[in-house]
């Protein structure tokens, strides 16, 4: 074989192998997008399923009221359930727009823009609002419920215990945060609160920046 052949052999066998890195890495690239899909599904499940009970709540609390008009006490507590189930649609609706603004074809630093925002929206203010509003809600729905079957617990003194029971459990949410910014568990705290899928996905996105700097 002449030395011109051995040359265009050896480059042809050069392109070949380059070829198959490029397809091994665009095929293991394309994995690592699917594991992010399937990571952020029971994220979406999840967010659905309080969207259908942010709507019950809505609903229930439109129709209590809308019952007991002639009973202010009553009217104000179906519109807080109201009023409750309208912010849970809406952090759920909020949710999964920005679950949905996330385009798996875009750059890696494109979807790790999208899911930062996604981190922001449940540590700086889902997870805040709710954990507040959770510290009363339970109190309002308990307060409906047994209206609803006829007892009401205005005069038993409830307003006061109410108040009280919701300012404990803020205070106990404030409390928490505290502690875990002194301890150095911010961070965790907040993983947790950015749930278990943008965990997932955010360390698959690690994954895609190391191997394209590579």
């Amino acid at each position: 074989m002449e030395l011109d052949e051995m040359k265009q052999a050896w480059q042809a066998l050069e392109h070949r192998l380059e070829r198959q890195q490029a397809w091994h890495g665009q095929s293991w690239r394309e994995s690592r997008l699917d594991k992010l899909r399937r990571g952020l599904r029971p994220l979406l499940w999840g967010q659905a399923i309080q969207l259908a009970f942010g709507v019950l709540f809505t609903a229930l609390g439109a129709a209590f009221w809308a019952s007991h008009l002639q009973m202010p006490h009553l009217l104000v507590c179906g519109v807080l359930v109201q009023v409750f189930g309208l912010c849970v649609t809406a952090f759920s609706a909020r949710t999964l727009q920005l679950v949905g603004r996330i385009d798996h074809a875009a750059p890696v630093l494109t979807i790790q823009r999208r899911l930062a925002d996604l981190r922001r929206w449940r540590v700086r203010i889902e997870a805040p609002v709710n954990a507040v509003l959770g510290c009363f809600v339970w109190i309002v729905v308990l307060w409906m419920n047994l209206a609803w079957h006829g007892v009401d617990l205005w005069s038993a003194g409830f307003v006061r215990w109410a108040l009280l029971s919701g300012l404990v459990g803020v205070a106990a949410v404030m409390l928490t945060v505290w502690l875990a910014r002194l301890l150095g568990l911010a961070r965790k705290l907040e993983d947790g609160v950015a749930g278990r899928s943008v965990q997932q996905a955010e360390a698959v996105l690690d994954e895609l920046a190391r191997f394209e700097r590579e």
